[in-house]
């Protein structure tokens, strides 16, 4: 079934037929395949038998089996109730000793776990990568670490620097409670199935001391929606609205031309903005 502790593309098979499994678009259902990928993951997470893991989209278990070798706590969160409930039985085959809770949930919807996570480690579904990065880096403020696979271009918008061409809403966001690089690219071959676009693993480490409080940080993040929601259009038309008659001293007291664009502002001078309120 599997090779020191790997499943191998025999056995994910294997599972998913046992299952009735036929991976879904809709849940971004990839897995993958291939054990050197995972030890790569597994080794640049620098993970230690201290920490505690959050793995989001587990699936079969390729990853899961990777990260509780490594003797870490791990917890995984699985939306598929199938999958949910195989996975403590591959891993307990597997690997018996391995320190794992398996949590049947939406990743969008969890507020608390059974404890606080230091390390998220994860594939994850191409089509909610960005809003469960952005709500599980908000919900839980223990991960200080993190290196996540996601589709290459969602990658590069998250790790993208002010002024780049794919600065957007996913940068700014990402940026406000760490920094952000890329950290390799992912061949398409190892997953199944074969997704149509590229992979990229991104790496994350939050900041000694958070930029603000919690209520900067929506008023931040209002900001930032309203700036790219009008990408051409300078930040004094674009911010217009939403910060009304006060809209110029806010402007001067925060030391920032409103004739930038949104794609020029750096995570910091948003926050001056909204902080000049």
């Amino acid at each position: 079934m599997a090779e020191s502790g790997y499943l191998s593309p025999a056995a994910i098979r294997e599972l998913a037929e046992r299952l009735e499994l036929r991976p879904t678009k809709k849940l971004g259902q990839n897995f993958v395949t291939d054990a050197n990928t995972v030890r790569r993951i597994v080794r640049d997470a620098q993970i230690s038998p201290r920490d505690r893991v959050l793995e989001v989209g587990p699936g079969l278990g390729s990853l899961t089996l990777g990260l509780v070798s490594t003797g870490a706590e791990v917890t995984a969160v699985e939306i598929d109730s199938r999958l949910a409930s195989q996975l403590p039985l591959t891993v307990s085959a597997l690997a018996p000793d391995a320190r794992l809770t398996v949590i049947e949930a939406d990743a969008l919807a969890i507020e608390t776990l059974p404890s606080s996570p230091t390390h998220l480690v994860a594939n994850l579904p191409y089509n909610v990568s960005v809003p469960v990065i952005l709500h599980l880096l908000a919900t839980f403020p223990s991960i200080s670490r993190a290196l996540v696979m996601v589709q290459a271009e969602v990658g590069k918008r998250i790790t993208a620097p002010p002024g780049s061409r794919v600065y957007g809403v996913p940068s700014a966001k990402a940026a406000w409670y760490g920094d952000w690089r890329e950290a390799g690219s992912i061949s398409r071959q190892v997953f199944w199935p074969v997704p149509n676009v590229d992979s990229i693993l991104i790496g994350f480490e939050r900041r000694a001391e958070p930029l603000g409080s919690e209520k900067e940080r929506i008023a931040t993040f209002r900001l930032i929606d309203a700036a790219f929601a009008q990408r051409r259009k300078m930040l004094r038309q674009a911010l217009a609205e939403t910060l009304g008659d006060s809209a110029q001293s806010r402007f001067e007291a925060a030391g920032i031309d409103p004739t930038l664009r949104g794609e020029q502002l750096d995570i910091r001078q948003f926050l001056e903005l909204a902080r000049n309120g």
